[in-house]
């Protein structure tokens, strides 16, 4: 039986272990945006006042190893749109 392969990945750090591709929102800047709310409620904020965001930072990562070995060509249109190609 085969494995399932998933070619989206919902993080980076997939991607870096052997995944194909990942295009989310930046881990990094959510989890700085998650201290300030954080912070804002140890100095006496209310959860309920604070405004709901969105992601604004997205990131795309392609494994180019990946791609090779599954017998694909990425665009090299897309390529020059990723943050990061790994290699």
């Amino acid at each position: 039986m085969l494995p399932i392969l998933y070619p989206l990945y919902w993080a980076r750090e997939y991607v870096e272990d052997g995944g194909l591709m990942t295009y989310s929102a930046n881990i990094a800047e959510l989890r700085r945006r998650a201290a300030i709310f954080v912070d804002r409620i140890f100095k006496g904020a209310k959860p309920r006042d604070l405004p709901i965001e969105q992601p604004t930072e997205f990131e795309l990562v392609i494994n180019l190893k990946t791609a090779k070995a599954l017998g694909l060509t990425i665009p090299q249109a897309l390529l020059q749109r990723a943050d990061q190609v790994i290699e």
